[in-house]
């Protein structure tokens, strides 16, 4: 790839999961990838060198999505290394599992920590990364369909997915034309995230679940959303302030089983 079609991506969030499966993708691609994590360094090394076999250059960032402070030094240190933004991937996000009928096991510091990661973290991104963007960028948020359907891991998960969804309208607008922003939605994902949440039987057992009512019979897999996310950050796409569902048909559902079988 040419220096010239060589872009910097900054991918939140990209110590596993979708934003590792973005990052990857991206370097593969031949691009210059930024990884960001807060905790998990030792899987964020393993991305890096992925990356870095990949043929990418690479910059490693610890930063808290949570902390306005932290994301502008996230895209301070990009521009400082790498002179520009070309895209930004907003993949990190936290949950608190909680079902959503035990309403007295959350507090009003749940909301705010899961909010503020979930969706002022994008924004503080958005906001100053936008500045060193240049004409034809692209942002994609990493959301859920969570935000749409009003059901998922915790009612603060879905509240901050509602909001971000909601921001990506608005901050499609706010760019236009010069940026474009879209969101990817996934359902249930296979992966750590929800193994670690969940715990190993009934993470298994929420799986199958999922593909049972699912369209296509199975659950998505990280590099599936990070396939969606690649596509919307390509600088010839038309496409802003959508929301691409990417769950396998959940939402969708089966065929009633009464027009499955009938016949004309």
């Amino acid at each position: 790839m040419s220096s010239s079609s060589t872009k910097t991506y900054i991918i939140t969030g990209s110590s596993s999961g979708v934003g590792a499966a973005c990052a990857l993708k991206l370097a593969q691609a031949g691009h210059r990838v930024v990884i960001n994590f807060n905790r998990s360094e030792a899987l964020a090394l393993e991305v890096v060198d992925a990356c870095q076999r990949a043929g990418a250059q690479t910059l490693l960032v610890q930063a808290d999505m949570g902390k306005e402070e932290d994301c502008l030094r996230l895209v301070n240190e990009t521009v400082a290394k790498f002179g520009q933004i070309d895209g930004l991937v907003n993949s990190a996000a936290i949950t608190q599992f909680v079902p959503l009928s035990q309403l007295d096991a959350l507090q009003v510091e749940d909301f705010l920590r899961i909010f503020n990661v979930n969706a002022i973290g994008p924004f503080q991104m958005m906001r100053a990364c936008e500045k060193h963007m240049p004409n034809g960028s692209a942002i994609v948020n990493v959301s859920s369909i969570a935000g749409q359907i009003g059901s998922g891991s915790s009612i603060p998960y879905v509240l901050s997915k509602s909001a971000l969804n909601t921001l990506t309208l608005t901050m499609a607008r706010v760019l236009a034309p010069r940026i474009r922003v879209n969101a990817v939605l996934p359902g249930v994902l296979q992966g750590r995230w929800m193994r670690d949440g969940l715990g190993e039987e009934a993470y298994g057992e929420v799986i199958q679940q999922y593909a049972d009512k699912s369209a296509l019979g199975k659950v998505a897999q990280p590099e599936h959303i990070a396939d969606a996310v690649i596509w919307l950050l390509q600088p010839d796409n038309m496409v802003t302030g959508q929301q691409i569902v990417v769950d396998g048909g959940f939402v969708l559902g089966k065929l009633p089983p009464m027009a499955a079988t009938s016949t004309r």
